[in-house]
C-alpha cells in the first residue's frame, strides 16, 4: 500500500511504545511477576523509572545505558526490542493494506516478538501467550485472510507435524527433542496465517535452526548436543512466511 512519511513515523512511534511494553511482558512473564505493577524499576537498586526514563530507545541512549541512580548497566536487549518492534510494524503496514488483516498481523507481530525474547531467554514458549494466541488468530479468520477453514487447518497441521517429529525423535532416542511450547506455536503460527505459512515456517525455521546449530558446533570444536531455543527460529520463519510466503511459495511452484 502507498503510505506517507507522518504515517510512517507515527505508526513507528506506536511500535516503539508496544515494544517497551513487549520488553515488560519478556522479562516478567516468564518470572511470574504482574505486568501493570509496580512500575519498571531498575533490577540492581530498585530506583523507580520516572516518565522521562522510559522513552522507547532515546532514554536508553540518553543514559548511556546505565541506570539513572546507581549506573549498573541496562541490558541493551531493552532498545534492540523496541527498535525491531517499531520496524516491524512499519513494514507491516508498508505491505497491507488497511483493514482486519492489517490489525491481524501486527498483533501477530507483538506476539512473535514477546516469545522469540522469552524462548532466547529462557527456553520457554508460555501458554498463556500460544493458546488464547490460537483462539485469537482463528476469530481474525473469520475476517480477513487466510479464512477461517485455512486458519483452522493451519492451526491443526502446525501442531500435528511438530508433535508428529517430537513423538518419533522420542521413539528413537528416548528423550525430548522439541517441547510442546513449540507444537503450541507453530499452531498459533497456523491459526494466524494458514495451512501453506504453516509449511514456509517450518521449511525456513528449520533450515535457519540446522545452520545456527551447525556453526555453533563447530565454533565449540565438537560434536556437543546444544538445545537450541527453537521458538525463535518458528518467530523468524513466521515474519518471514507473514511477509513474503506467497513469492516464496509461487518461486517454488515455479520449479514444476
Amino acid at each position: 500500500m502507498m503510505v506517507n512519511t507522518p504515517l510512517l513515523l507515527w505508526v513507528m512511534a506506536v511500535g516503539l511504545c508496544i515494544g517497551s511494553f513487549l520488553n515488560v511482558v519478556i522479562y516478567r512473564l516468564p518470572r511470574g511477576q504482574s505486568l501493570v505493577s509496580p512500575r519498571s524499576r531498575c533490577p540492581n537498586c530498585g530506583y523507580q523509572l520516572r516518565a522521562a526514563d522510559n522513552v522507547p530507545v532515546v532514554s536508553w541512549a540518553v543514559l548511556g545505558g546505565k541506570c539513572r541512580q546507581c549506573r549498573s548497566p541496562i541490558s541493551a536487549q531493552y532498545p534492540i526490542v523496541e527498535l525491531v518492534t517499531g520496524l516491524l510494524f512499519v513494514l507491516v503496514v508498508w505491505l497491507t493494506p488497511i483493514g482486519p488483516l492489517l490489525v491481524s498481523r501486527l498483533v501477530l507481530v507483538a506476539i512473535l516478538v514477546a516469545l522469540f525474547g522469552i524462548d532466547l531467554e529462557h527456553q520457554i514458549l508460555p501458554n498463556v501467550i500460544t493458546l488464547p494466541g490460537i483462539a485469537v488468530g482463528v476469530i481474525f479468520s473469520f475476517m480477513a485472510p487466510p479464512g477461517w477453514q485455512a486458519s483452522l487447518l493451519g492451526a491443526a497441521l502446525g501442531a500435528g507435524v511438530l508433535y508428529a517429529i517430537a513423538a518419533a525423535y522420542y521413539a528413537v532416542r528416548r528423550e525430548d527433542g522439541l517441547g510442546m511450547g513449540d507444537v503450541k506455536m507453530l499452531a498459533m503460527i497456523g491459526a494466524f496465517l494458514g495451512w501453506k505459512a504453516v509449511l514456509v515456517t517450518l521449511v525456513l525455521s528449520s533450515f535457519s535452526g540446522a545452520a545456527v546449530g551447525m556453526a555453533l558446533i563447530a565454533a565449540q570444536r565438537g560434536g556437543m548436543k546444544l538445545a537450541l531455543p527453537f521458538g525463535t527460529f518458528l518467530a523468524v520463519g513466521a515474519l518471514a512466511a507473514m511477509l513474503v510466503g506467497e513469492p516464496l511459495i509461487a518461486w517454488y511452484a515455479g520449479f514444476f
